[in-house]
């Protein structure tokens, strides 16, 4: 059995950047794109790789707003109407299966214990070992060949929308990354 799952980034911060101009994206440092090819344009809040001619804005993010010194942030693509993607547990989507994969494996204070390089098809398998390890509280991946921030890989039992017995702390909260 799988401890983990995958989520994108929430869709919200990102709406109304569609209905700026240009130049008013240019200001905050983003620009618009239009996916050109199948493979190439994946977006971080539904975990795909847009579709030819499908509108995205090319960004700066911060993926790891936390106060460590892995503090960090890098560009992404959104796309124009998706919303946060959660995969079930253990599920790797073909955006990330598809990639070399940077794995960087995290405690509760947000330090660095693990990272490794693989082939996003062998993905779950590097998950498993690294959430085997319980010093391990979440996992961030990259492209590995860019060096963009993909994803994240948290535990299941700090999934919001699972239902445990109700009074857990963390219950209807969502995970967060220190």
């Amino acid at each position: 059995m799988h401890h983990w799952y995958l989520s994108g980034i929430d869709h919200t911060p990102f709406e109304g950047l569609f209905d700026l101009s240009d130049l008013q994206l240019r200001k905050i440092g983003a620009v618009r794109r239009h996916a050109t090819e199948e493979f190439g344009f994946p977006c971080r809040i539904s975990l795909e790789d847009a579709p030819i001619g499908q509108e995205l804005l090319l960004l700066p993010y911060e993926h790891h707003p936390v106060r460590s010194p892995y503090r960090a942030s890098g560009p992404i693509f959104v796309r124009r109407g998706v919303r946060r993607r959660t995969l079930g547990a253990g599920e790797v989507p073909e955006y990330v299966a598809r990639r070399l994969i940077s794995v960087r494996a995290y405690d509760a204070a947000s330090l660095m214990v693990a990272a490794a390089v693989c082939d996003g098809n062998t993905v779950a398998d590097q998950l498993d070992e690294l959430f085997a390890d319980l010093q391990v509280s979440y996992v961030h991946l990259h492209n590995a060949r860019q060096g963009c921030y993909s994803c994240q890989a948290q535990r299941v039992e700090h999934r919001a929308c699972l239902p445990c017995c109700g009074s857990c702390s963390r219950w209807g909260e969502p995970p967060s990354t220190g």
